[in-house]
């Protein structure tokens, strides 16, 4: 790539107690003179500055310190830096340069100085440049094959290798998400949980860029042993120069993980491929053109604010340097500069190099002819255009404008929050007769129908929903029936149908721009996963429509599908018994129901964290949330509902040994399924009585509920079905 104009290269050398340096454009490279100047330096006192530096940005993580305090500490160590390492001219020009690139081409016995925030008594280097490094060695090297970069790059996301990292996972999905709009540009590959080192190594060489997003372990012992941490041990810097030896690297490498860049004082030893290397080092003689990494322990959330904000900039068509630059600064003011984490990160490679073509919003405009109309002729084109805009107004709407339709929506919206199924069937059935094209009738209708626990008319009206919305080309009702049916038939266990209208809806969202109508669908297809324990797919798609939400939550209708969000996130980590998470993501859906009022959504919020309470064994809290959401559902007349808080709350009955009471409660829901004809609700029952009945020692009653809740399951849910076929293997045999 051709250098940006104006770019700098400083470039220095260690002689004994001095340093040479040089401070020139970069198109000034090969000229055949360029002027050094003489630095004497006391190399004991530059590294008791040095031990000054870390100490400070090794405070930044104790919770004791005062953030400005810290940052003002840090400007006087990195002013220290300044005065004693750089000659008079270079200070000089380096502090009257501004908006330029600066490469440092540092000699290796250098590296450990903490050149990126050398202070000028107003800037820090690297927040003010586009900075990154490059390393002279003395040792004698084997050719370093680079890779070529193609239009189509490839890249892959590694995050969070041994699963114990929840907010590497989000950060590897969060940015696996940003690339989206990039999809002609560049294939991403998301890999996460239980990543070995054979699947690096063997897919490592196939791709451009690299974003590892876990655990990095640095020995100062064994520096060779310092590597990424996977599922099964460590990729060392040793296997990275092994990997290296026949083919190039990835072109980026982006380490986002504790000590991934920090070296020993030396970058690499005589006989390196024998000897010790850092992580870095190893990356970069292995043919990696750019790798940033970290020097000391970053903490989870201010790590993917820096990258979110990098690869933003990168896809923008930003150069490396200039895009970790952006970062820094997006951390920066993010935190207050409190935590200094805008600090922990370097760049090594040249910072000019960019990835991307930049966006254009639009093309340069080719010269147009300038077109004369009289005003005769632009008042009949202005009279035309609006006939037509009043034709498709009257197309669209005028089936709505009725004032007693609407009066009657109204009405039988209110009834709705009152729990009054009947009334709002009558109601929106008037509509609908009345006017079949008033398509919000549909929905209304169909979830008071669903409510009575009644999914065959849910569907049906839903599917006239669909109908209408296609007749009147309203791609965005469209979109909402088929996301509605899609949940009716996962309610009633047809997962194959529901999969199927989840996407329809999700391509069609996609195709017309219709955000909420994609995080919606989004969402509801992440339940399905998680029905099916496949919480990683299901935790990406939650990221996904939460991002769409969180951006555009000043409108009402997205913050209560952020509501939902929140609550299927805290619903996922309770699956997976991560409690403490699943109760704080509870906790966010509640504030966001209330500030909406929306009272009905309250329950499932009070049963859930009635659940966290069982598990902590404090029945009484348990029972109290389980009663208020139970009088949610029953002022709501929500019949599935019902059904399945009594089922939870016999559970609870059961877990504490009141026995009677529990199969009372079992008693009542199952009643109430079979009257909706509820068949999970009626399995989940069964199987309820199944292990109340083993603990009453009635053996044969308990192989029959179980056996009954098994033949549904069989049906309609594999995974619940497994369960029990391995719960109790000889159901099957008669």
């Amino acid at each position: 790539m051709k250098a940006q104009e104006g770019a700098l290269v400083l470039e220095i050398l260690k002689q004994e107690n001095n340093l040479s340096m040089s401070l020139f454009e970069s198109a000034q490279l090969a000229s055949t003179i360029r002027h050094y100047s003489q630095w004497p330096v006391s190399f004991t006192e530059i590294n008791k500055f040095c031990l000054e530096t870390n100490s400070v940005l090794n405070k930044a993580a104790k919770p004791n310190f005062s953030g400005i305090d810290l940052n003002n500490d840090l400007k006087k160590s990195g002013q220290l830096l300044w005065d004693h390492l750089l000659s008079r001219s270079v200070k000089e020009r380096l502090k009257n340069a501004s908006g330029h690139d600066l490469t440092l081409f540092l000699d290796e016995e250098l590296i450990h100085i903490p050149w990126e925030i050398l202070y000028d008594g107003q800037d820090f280097l690297c927040l003010k440049f586009n900075l990154g490094r490059l390393v002279r060695t003395r040792e004698q090297l084997n050719p370093i094959k680079y890779r070529s970069i193609h239009s189509s790059l490839k890249m892959l996301v590694l995050a969070n290798p041994n699963s114990d990292l929840k907010s590497a996972y989000l950060e590897g999905l969060g940015i696996k998400n940003q690339f989206d709009r990039k999809a002609k540009e560049i294939k991403i590959d998301f890999k996460s949980t239980y990543i070995d080192t054979l699947y690096v190594k063997k897919n490592l060489r196939d791709y451009d860029i690299v974003h590892f997003a876990g655990h990095c372990e640095y020995d100062d012992a064994d520096p060779d042993r310092t590597g990424w941490v996977l599922s099964d041990g460590r990729l060392t810097a040793l296997d990275i120069v092994a990997l290296g030896e026949s083919t190039s690297l990835p072109s980026l490498v982006f380490s986002n993980s504790c000590n991934s860049a920090k070296v020993s004082r030396g970058l690499v030893q005589k006989g390196y491929q024998e000897k010790t290397y850092s992580l870095a080092s190893a990356f970069l003689f292995s043919g990696v053109r750019h790798y940033i990494g970290t020097t000391w322990k970053i903490e989870d959330p201010v790590s993917y604010i820096f990258a979110k904000e990098f690869y933003q900039q990168l896809i923008k068509g930003g150069s490396v340097g200039s895009c970790v630059r952006q970062a820094r600064l997006a951390l920066a003011k993010e935190t207050a500069f409190s935590g200094l984490a805008w600090a922990n990160y370097l760049l090594y490679g040249d910072p000019n190099f960019a990835l991307f073509s930049k966006d254009t919003k639009a093309q340069a405009a080719k010269p147009r002819k300038k077109i004369i109309l009289s005003k005769k002729i632009i008042r009949n084109i202005l009279l035309g255009f609006s006939i037509l805009a009043l034709g498709a107004c009257l197309y669209l709407f005028l089936p709505s404008l009725n004032p007693s339709t609407y009066f009657l929506f109204n009405q039988a919206n209110k009834l709705f929050t009152k729990g009054k199924n009947e009334e709002v069937i009558s109601a929106a059935a008037q509509i609908i007769a009345r006017d079949p094209l008033f398509l919000k009738a549909y929905p209304l209708i169909a979830d008071a129908y669903q409510r009575r626990g009644e999914p065959e008319n849910a569907l049906k009206y839903y599917f006239d929903y669909a109908m209408y919305s296609q007749k009147k080309q309203d791609k965005h009702h469209l979109a909402c029936a088929y996301t509605a049916i899609g949940w009716v038939y996962q309610g009633i266990g047809e997962y194959a149908k529901a999969f199927d209208f989840y996407n329809q809806a999700i391509t069609l969202a996609v195709e017309t721009k219709d955000k909420l109508n994609e995080a919606v669908a989004l969402r509801k297809l992440a339940v399905w996963y998680i029905d099916k324990e496949d919480y990683d797919k299901a935790l990406e798609l939650l990221t996904k429509s939460s991002e769409i939400n969180r951006e555009r939550q000043n409108f009402s209708a997205h913050k209560y599908n952020l509501a939902c969000d929140y609550f299927d996130i805290g619903f996922l980590f309770s699956d997976k018994n991560d409690f403490s998470t699943a109760r704080e993501f509870y906790r966010k859906s509640q504030q966001l129901f209330e500030q909406l009022k929306a009272k009905a959504e309250l329950s499932d919020y009070y049963f859930n964290l009635g659940e966290i309470y069982l598990f902590e064994k404090q029945y009484q809290k348990a029972l109290d949330c389980y009663k208020r959401g139970l009088s949610i559902d029953q002022a709501h007349n929500n019949k599935p509902s019902i059904a399945g808080d009594y089922n939870m709350i016999g559970e609870l009955y059961m877990e504490i040994g009141n026995l009677d009471e529990a199969e009372s409660y079992f008693n009542q829901a199952l009643s109430i399924a079979r009257e909706i004809k509820a068949p999970l609700e009626q399995a989940a029952s069964y199987y309820n009585f199944g292990f109340l009945y083993k603990q009453k020692r009635q053996a044969l009653k308990a192989r029959e509920y179980l056996r009954q809740a098994q033949a549904i399951y069989r049906a309609k849910d594999l995974p619940a079905y497994q369960k029990i076929k391995q719960e109790f293997p000889g159901l099957d045999n008669p």
